[in-house]
């Protein structure tokens, strides 16, 4: 076996290894996934019951969708909390990365003979599980308010590989500014963004009703072509170039994220 294959073969069962350590994680504190899931369900409760009627009437479903109303705008909705479930998880998997960074269990990793980036890698594997297990529950609460899905299997499928894209982008970004923020406080911090973007993206109104400089941040910024592709994926609606902006901008942010997170890894002094 040539020392490649050998070194590839040694990060592989590393990471598995960290994987393992996150889902114990998970196991002992169930909160977890219920913190990731709970503040994306307290917004579409409040969407759906207190703005619902007013901006479901506005809405237009297209031929043969809902008449509009609170019945349209649950189906309209969801998408964008489901994307506000992956932004929140992302958060939590930065405020994990600091812990670990100044907790010093990093430094006793480092002297050991495993590979680096498996650290890394394990706290993006066990965020990918726990984000899906959140997003299962936004959806369950969804399906309990309103929410009726037209996605035949193959959509239901494409949504899923969809959403692991996106889980997996917005991870590595949150794993790479969680090692440059100095503080837990910090990573918690950097990452607010995210949990705006949807609201700011086509997650909550259509971009049409929006005025102009937001209107054309909302159209160009990735959450949503994110938005749409899933909300065609589940809902039928036309999905237009997004699923090819979506694969663009999800490579574009896994592959800068990994690269600026393992630089940053690489770079931090042995203790």
């Amino acid at each position: 076996m040539s020392s490649a294959a050998i070194t590839a073969s040694h990060a592989f069962t590393d990471s598995a290894t960290m994987l393992r350590r996150q889902l114990r994680h998970m196991l002992r504190y169930p909160t977890l996934v219920l913190t990731a899931a709970g503040v994306p369900v307290i917004f579409l409760l409040l969407f759906v019951y207190v703005l619902g009627g007013i901006l479901g009437a506005g809405l237009d479903t297209g031929p043969g969708g809902p008449s509009g109303g609170r019945d349209a705008y649950v189906n309209y909705v969801v998408p964008g909390v489901v994307l506000m479930t992956v932004a929140t998880a992302a958060q939590g998997t930065a405020i994990s990365v600091s812990i670990d960074m100044t907790e010093g269990i990093v430094a006793r990793f480092r002297t050991m003979a495993i590979a680096r980036v498996s650290v890394l890698t394990g706290h993006v594997l066990g965020s990918l599980i726990q984000t899906l297990l959140g997003i299962a529950a936004v959806v369950g609460v969804a399906l309990l308010v309103g929410f009726e899905p037209t996605a035949d299997f193959g959509a239901w499928l494409g949504a899923i590989g969809v959403l692991v894209l996106i889980i997996l982008a917005l991870t590595w970004l949150a794993v790479a500014l969680a090692m440059l923020a100095k503080s837990v406080a910090g990573a918690s911090n950097m990452l607010t963004p995210l949990m705006v973007l949807p609201m700011t993206g086509s997650g909550f109104v259509p971009t049409a009703s929006m005025p102009g400089g937001l209107k054309w941040f909302a159209e160009y910024q990735p959450f949503t072509p994110f938005i749409e592709t899933l909300r065609g994926l589940l809902m039928g609606t036309p999905i237009g170039n997004s699923a090819i902006l979506t694969v663009g901008w999800c490579t574009l942010i896994t592959l800068g994220s990994y690269l600026w997170a393992k630089r940053l890894y690489n770079r931090e002094p042995t203790k």
